[in-house]
């Protein structure tokens, strides 16, 4: 039995990994692919092997394994030198002390094959296959994006909700954020499920919780990593609690799918207008004060907008050029927890 490792930070993992694992694949009987976390990397180790498993899902033959370290012990680069690749070379040979080959797309490869006394196997050094590299992603994430595989897309995907009562231009303003933008929006599934909000049952409700999210889950998966999304999970529990004086219990990865970025809530300071599938006015109003309230039962920030239709767009826009400007600002709020 042939037994090869691949190595590397998958920081992030893409669609030049993956190729490198499938290519491993076909040269062995049995493969791991080995994540190695410094304490300084910003991406967690069980996300980044996450990313993997879940590509690889249909795979009996590969393993992934996570090895973490201080900087402070071992170096953190990818410099192809002697010296480096003997100590790292040290490392792996406790954590395969059976195997026979390795793979990389690194010229420190061979190095590191020759201090194990084991096979090496090049996969596309020039990168010519896949003209990527992490840390051109992690810079550019825009331009990136289609190198990135599904498994990763949701991770680094920037989503902005839009909320509000009824008839606040909710859905308008979605429309004419994603048209700015160029990306994609996932417009609310609650108009469709049900097309009457003075008519409908409360099971009614899950059919929607679950619809919404997954036209979520299937944006993110677009060409784009901003989606714009017409309401979200606190809207239907708010409707839940509203209309029924009920909780509306859903299952995390219901959350997990709604989770966001930036919360736009649109103020009920402009023209009522009955359609006659809405609430009445009074109501649409005494639903803001639900709405609100369940975003300050999760914990949710939100900046409201007000105003005409032309400054609620505007606010939007200059809203989401600050949360996509700062990278570091936009992971941070879709880790908060809407629990």
């Amino acid at each position: 039995m042939i037994k090869a490792f691949v190595f590397g930070k998958f920081l992030p993992f893409h669609k030049g990994h993956e190729a490198l694992i499938n290519f491993a694949l076909s040269k062995c009987d049995y493969l791991t692919v080995l994540v190695c976390c410094s304490d300084k990397e910003p991406i967690p180790d069980v996300v980044r092997k996450a990313w993997i498993e879940k590509t690889f899902d249909y795979q009996a033959n590969i393993e992934v394994k996570v090895l973490n370290y201080l900087e402070s012990e071992l170096p953190n680069t990818s410099e192809s030198s002697k010296a480096i690749s003997e100590i790292w070379a040290n490392i792996f040979k406790k954590q395969f002390p059976d195997y026979s080959l390795v793979i990389t797309s690194e010229p420190y490869g061979e190095f590191v094959a020759g201090f194990m006394n084991i096979q090496h196997i090049a996969y596309d050094i020039p990168r010519n296959i896949f003209p990527v590299s992490a840390t051109s992603i992690r810079n550019n994430i825009q331009a990136n994006w289609n190198y990135l595989p599904d498994a990763v897309k949701p991770y680094f995907a920037v989503k902005v909700v839009v909320l509000g009562t009824e008839s606040t231009g909710k859905t308008t303003l979605t429309k004419a954020l994603a048209s700015h933008f160029q990306c994609s929006f996932v417009m609310e599934a609650g108009r469709e499920i049900i097309p009457n909000s003075n008519t409908f049952q409360f099971d009614d409700l899950y059919l929607v919780a679950a619809e919404h999210a997954k036209r979520i889950n299937e944006a993110v998966l677009s060409d784009s990593p901003l989606v714009i999304i017409d309401t979200d999970i606190h809207t239907t529990k708010s409707y839940a609690q509203f209309i029924f004086g009920k909780k509306l219990e859903v299952s995390p990865d219901v959350y997990q799918s709604n989770q966001a970025n930036l919360y736009l809530y649109l103020n009920n300071d402009v023209e009522f207008f009955q359609d006659g599938t809405r609430l009445s006015e009074t109501d649409r109003n005494l639903l803001d004060r639900s709405h609100r309230q369940v975003l300050i039962t999760h914990g949710i920030d939100f900046v409201e907008i007000t105003g005409n239709w032309e400054q609620r767009f505007e606010k939007g826009v200059e809203c989401i050029n600050l949360i996509t400007s700062n990278k570091e600002q936009a992971v941070a709020a879709k880790k908060k927890s809407l629990i």
